[in-house]
């Protein structure tokens, strides 16, 4: 079946497409438009620097054409979208959320001309004693080539006249913008009004100071983002910490794929930079504003007890049974546990990790790790459990991307407390989120009998991710399930076949294969007339043969709905094609993360809760778990609250198949007005 795709690029721009609309959403608090808009462009950082840097390295190999189109429309698509982006990114910020940001929040966002003479006084002496003695001024001559420029720093070029103290003529230099200065500066209030600036604004002022002798004719700021892909030689490699150690310096410095620069710069000077960085006009963003909006992220510190500024304050629901108990235990084992993230607590998850770590019963502890934080009680509680004498075992994934250093500095601290970590299987990541605790509970028969809590999750052992992010998590005292994790964790820490687990689908072994299967059920049902359907929530979906199944599905009579917040390259709703199913993308105060497959499986509603992504790098190249949910009460509750209520939730976006663009036209704007989304059901609902 050759079936359509939407290509993969365009897709997750249209995901940012959507993102930005919550910034333009009128009934959102006005910060929390501002935090879509610093969303939006932390994510088309980490678009230039993973997605398009793949196609770059494509094309250098000497691609010639992306999923239909030549490598040169492709390129000129891409500028155009991500351009048109781009100027609304800044028109919402400058018409609406700044003048909003002032008339209803008293807070101003001054301008460098805008400057009161206090102002003024107060900016030079900061400069002096906190900004110059970090600058570091570049003259570009014979002598000063071209400096090398870190990955997503801020810099000045600025034009010269004159001559330095050896006499030579200077027309040309560079200043960056150290990384680690604040990027706003707080102003001098004005009677009930908050006021700040940036740091490059107060920089570019007084660049006459810094270019003493000079004439500063003037100044244009640019900014380069690279490729960030981490190469390791498989074939030189002997120690994947120490490699990877030396590597991380390297991303800063890896080949150019975008350009941003002041709409203001001659093209004598954007000539010059494009031929350092190597790049064509469709890779080169004028900027008519200050450039890197991320940096309004700061301003959320200053206005820390502006509430009204905010989403309200919610509390996650943390049942009174977990409140200082240490027979937690015994809670799991009398029946399994299901948290719904953000909106249930994440504190048991810690607290289940806390209590293991001092319980004298427990014997062992294994987990994965790959996203944790800086500051993680749950390393903290394994340093612990491990001084106490039990046996810790971890399997630390070093290669997730842009947590590296991170995980580095885990994994050494780890070790250093006498926990086993082991870095998984070079080439394919853990990803699969688990936890398992074995337990000594003797009985009559038996003094020396174990037994064993599992933890697994759709997202990370992350108490910063865990308050935005919508996951699944359960606690279980299932055996079976705990001897499938156990199985998995064996193989990951040593050499040996794949294991034959009884519950659990495993990439890159049985997960494809048994989605195949169940979808191939759900065939043969419809085809025999009896009830099929299919339900599923992930970020993305872009493996082809999974999609083709689908479409199979699709003119077999099966209905289906998926739940795809991010990238879809599946084309929906086409006559002869995909006319059975339905993409929705819900868009909202919290990211949605969760991996639910539902299959209607002849009445029995077989339901798996996932760390995976219906991506090829997740069935094929990744270590990722599907887990069953037996309990009809939970499954009923996934189904109702993961699921249904987000496909009926009138935010939600829906994707057309015909023209690829997204759109929320279900209902009227009456209709709208008066209804909840899902995400703040579930919030009322833990109240």
């Amino acid at each position: 079946m050759d079936t359509p795709l939407l290509n993969r690029e365009k897709s997750i721009l249209a995901f940012q497409e959507r993102v930005l609309k919550q910034a333009e959403n009128a009934s959102t608090p006005v910060l929390e438009r501002l935090n879509f808009i610093t969303i939006v462009s932390s994510n088309l950082d980490e678009f230039f620097e993973v997605r398009f840097a793949n196609i770059k390295e494509r094309i250098f190999a000497g691609e010639d054409s992306i999923d239909g189109e030549t490598v040169e429309e492709w390129q000129a698509s891409i500028f155009e979208r991500v351009s048109k982006l781009v100027a609304e990114q800044y028109s919402v910020l400058d018409n609406e959320i700044l003048p909003l940001l002032k008339q209803e929040g008293n807070v101003e966002y001054v301008k460098r001309g805008q400057w009161t003479r206090t102002d003024i006084n107060q900016l030079t002496s900061y400069f002096h004693e906190s900004i110059n003695p970090l600058l570091t001024p570049i003259a570009l001559d014979v002598a000063h080539p071209f400096p090398h420029i870190y990955n997503k720093s801020l810099n000045y070029i600025i034009e010269l006249k004159g001559k330095d103290i050896y006499g030579r003529e200077v027309d040309t230099a560079m200043l960056s913008i150290p990384k680690n200065l604040p990027s706003l500066i707080k102003l001098p209030n004005e009677g009930e009004t908050i006021r700040f600036t940036s740091t490059c604004e107060v920089i570019r002022e007084q660049l006459k100071t810094i270019f003493d002798g000079f004439t500063v004719k003037a100044a244009y700021q640019f900014r380069v983002t690279r490729n960030s892909h981490l190469f390791i030689d498989k074939e030189e490699l002997t120690n994947l910490h120490q490699a990877l150690k030396g590597e991380l310096h390297q991303r800063n410095f890896g080949h150019a794929v975008r350009l941003e620069i002041s709409a203001h710069m001659p093209e004598k000077l954007i000539d010059f930079l494009a031929k350092e960085f190597e790049l064509p006009d469709t890779e080169i963003y004028p900027i008519d504003h200050f450039i890197d909006l991320t940096r309004f992220r700061e301003l959320r510190d200053f206005l820390k007890g502006r509430s009204e500024l905010f989403y309200p304050e919610f509390l996650p629901k943390y049942a009174e049974k977990w409140v200082d108990t240490d027979d937690i235990f015994s809670i799991i084992k009398n029946k399994d546990q299901l948290f719904h993230h953000p909106f249930d607590s994440f504190s048991p998850t810690v607290r289940l990790l806390e209590v293991a770590a001092k319980d004298p019963k427990v014997q062992m502890i294994r987990m994965t790790i790959y996203r944790t934080g800086n500051d993680s009680q749950l390393m903290k509680h394994l340093v612990t459990a491990a001084k106490n004498g039990k046996e810790v075992n971890v399997v630390c994934e070093l290669m997730a991307r842009f947590d590296e250093e991170t995980n580095l500095t885990w994994a050494s601290i780890l070790e250093e407390a006498g926990v086993k970590v082991v870095y998984g299987i070079f080439g394919y990541k853990t990803h699969a989120k688990m936890l398992l605790i074995v337990r000594n509970e003797p009985t009559r028969k038996n003094p020396d009998h174990l037994e064993y809590y599992t933890h697994v999750s759709t997202g990370n052992y992350h108490n910063g991710t865990a308050r935005v992010y919508t996951d699944f998590a359960l606690m279980t005292s299932d055996r079976e399930i705990a001897q499938d994790i156990t199985d998995i964790f064996v193989t990951l820490g040593s050499l040996g076949r794949p294991p034959e687990l009884k519950k659990l689908w495993q990439a890159p072994f049985t997960l494809y294969d048994n989605l195949i299967a169940h979808i191939e059920f759900e065939i043969e049902e419809a085809k025999a007339g009896r009830e099929a359907f299919i339900m599923a929530r992930m970020n993305a979906l872009l493996e082809t043969s999974i999609i083709e199944k689908l479409c199979e599905a699709s003119n077999a009579g099966v209905k289906i709905d998926l739940l795809v917040r991010g990238a879809c390259s599946l084309r929906p709703g086409l006559k002869g094609f995909s006319e059975n199913i339905r993409v929705f993308s819900v868009v909202g105060r919290f990211l949605e993360h969760s991996r639910v497959f539902c299959f209607y499986r002849a009445g029995e509603k077989a339901l798996y809760i996932s760390s995976a992504d219906w991506m090829h790098r997740n069935f094929f190249r990744r270590i990722e778990i599907a887990v069953p949910i037996y309990y009809e009460a939970i499954k009923d509750h996934i189904i109702n609250e993961g699921l249904l209520s987000y496909i009926d939730d009138h935010t939600a976006w829906i994707l057309d198949g015909e023209t690829g663009e997204y759109h929320q036209d279900r209902f009227t704007i009456e209709e709208r007005g008066a209804m909840l989304s899902a995400q703040e059901k579930l919030l009322i609902s833990r109240k």
